[in-house]
Parts: structure tokens; C-alpha cells; sequence
């Protein structure tokens, strides 16, 4: 039965683990298997490799074949090391103490280089983090000073851009002609008369609202007239509504009188006529 040793995937969707297993060649990749030998991790980095290399040195001397994968973790772990240097005691090429010596020298490099490696990625990532809180150090202390200066810079704006009320005075002032001091008591003078005209208009109109607020009584009192005429009106109005109404009544009466005894005087023509009609009716009747 040939014998493979090989990987048995595990794990979920995007992060595989694999078992090193010696299995049967014609089972499936992740069916029965005889063995399991180890373990390996790909996630990690380094990535992680356990191997138990007493059981695969024992596959491998009784005739299994390892993988390309499983071979190159196999050496990452010594394991074809330690299966040819056995190779090299049976032949009496040098003694098992030799062979272990330089196993153990092997697996002491090895492992160095491995911690070497950890160690260096350590580093690194320790040396990324403290770039990266330098760059935030350094932003933070700019924003600091940015608020800081804001304030500064629009107290110079203020200062270097005068309002617009005081660039209007400014421009006035340019725009106005000097006058002269003998111009000047001049229009001091009728400005004067000017305010005196102003006053005595003031004090006329005064007058004519005291006027007006005496009169306020007489006034009221032509209310009160015109408020009693309208009622005396208003009054008359009615009495003529009353009398119209009942002459238009006594009108009504009279025309229903006179239309009764036209009917009476109908009614005995038809009276009349009707004893005229029957001796015919009876002559015929014989």
C-alpha cells in the first residue's frame, strides 16, 4: 500500500490550517487518513510549523513519500535532516553522538534565525506605531496652532480694514470744500433766524389745538341732534308703511266682493238653458 505524506486542509473560508497527515494515496485529500504528524498554521508570520519528527522519521524509513509542501515543512523542521544523518550512522559514516551533535547545533541555528526574524517584525511594527504617533503628534500640535492663530488674524483684519461707516467719514471729509470763517458766521446767523421761523409755526399750531379741543363739546352736542332726528324719522317711516299696508288690504276686499255675483248671475243662465233642452230630448225620445 503506498503511503503519502501529506496536507489535510482545515479551517474556515479565507484562513486555511492544515494537518500534516501519512495517509493511504488513493483516499481523498481531506478523507481517512493513518497518522496525523503535525500541524501547520500559514496565518502566523513566520507561519507556524509543528512536527512530531520521531513518527515522520519513522514514515519516511518505511517507505512513505512526502509531498512537495509537506517535504519543505519537513525540512523546515529538521526532519530530513536528522532521516539522512540516521542514513549516515547505518552506513558507519560517523557515530549517532556525532549525528546528534550536529542535529542540535542545526536546530540552535535554526531557531536563532527564526527568533531573528520574529524579533526584526517586532521591530518593525514597533517602529511603524511610533511613526504613525509622530504624524498625529505633529498634525494635532498644527491644528493647535492654527486655532490658536485665527483669533490673531482677524484682529489685524479688523485693525487694517476700517468699517464702512468710517470709510464714509473718511470720504466726507475729503469730499467737503474748506469754508471760510466770514462764510461760516454767516450761515450760523440764518441758521438761526431758520430755527426761530421754525418755533413760531410750532406755537401757532399749539394754539389751534387748544382751540379745537374746546370746541370738542359743541361738537358732541350736534351728535346727540342728529342722532334724535334720525329717530323721529325713522318713526314717521313706519306709520306711513302701516297706513300703505292696510289700504292695500281694503282694495283686495273690495275686488273679491265685486267677483262673487258675476258667478251667481252665470250659474242661473245655466239654470235657464237647461229647462229649454228638455221637451226636444223628450220629443225625440216618442
Amino acid at each position: 500500500m503506498p503511503v503519502r505524506i501529506r496536507l489535510q486542509r482545515h479551517g474556515k473560508k479565507g484562513k486555511p490550517f492544515y494537518w500534516i497527515v501519512a495517509a493511504d494515496s488513493r483516499s481523498k485529500r481531506d478523507g481517512r487518513y493513518l497518522e496525523k504528524l503535525g500541524t501547520y498554521n500559514p496565518n502566523t508570520n513566520p507561519a507556524t510549523v509543528n512536527v512530531d519528527v520521531d513518527g515522520a522519521i519513522k514514515w519516511l524509513e518505511n517507505g512513505a513519500q512526502p509531498s512537495d509542501t509537506a517535504r519543505t515543512l519537513l525540512s523546515y523542521r529538521g526532519v530530513m535532516l536528522k532521516h539522512h544523518l540516521n542514513g549516515g550512522v547505518k552506513k558507519g559514516a560517523f557515530t549517532q553522538e556525532d549525528a546528534d551533535k550536529k542535529f542540535s547545533a542545526w536546530l540552535e541555528e535554526k531557531s536563532s534565525k527564526i527568533q531573528s526574524k520574529i524579533d526584526g517584525l517586532d521591530k518593525d511594527k514597533a517602529e511603524s506605531l511610533a511613526k504613525r504617533l509622530e504624524l498625529e503628534k505633529a498634525i494635532n500640535q498644527k491644528r493647535i496652532e492654527d486655532l490658536a492663530a485665527k483669533p490673531e488674524i482677524e484682529e489685524v483684519n479688523q485693525n487694517d480694514n476700517p468699517t464702512e461707516e468710517q470709510a464714509s467719514e473718511v470720504i466726507n471729509e475729503e469730499e467737503a470744500p474748506a469754508v471760510p470763517e466770514s462764510l461760516s458766521e454767516e450761515s450760523r446767523s440764518e441758521n438761526s433766524d431758520e430755527v426761530v421761523n421754525e418755533v413760531e409755526p410750532n406755537e401757532a399750531a399749539s394754539e389751534t389745538s387748544e382751540n379745537i379741543s374746546s370746541e370738542k363739546p359743541a361738537i358732541s352736542d350736534v351728535v346727540e341732534e342728529s342722532a334724535d332726528i334720525k329717530e323721529t324719522v325713522i318713526k314717521e317711516d313706519k306709520k306711513e308703511n302701516v297706513v300703505e299696508a292696510e289700504a292695500a288690504k281694503e282694495e283686495v276686499v273690495s275686488e273679491t266682493s265685486e267677483d262673487v255675483p258675476v258667478e251667481d248671475s252665470v250659474s242661473g243662465e245655466k239654470e235657464e238653458a237647461s229647462p229649454s233642452e228638455d221637451p226636444s230630448e223628450e220629443e225625440e225620445t216618442k
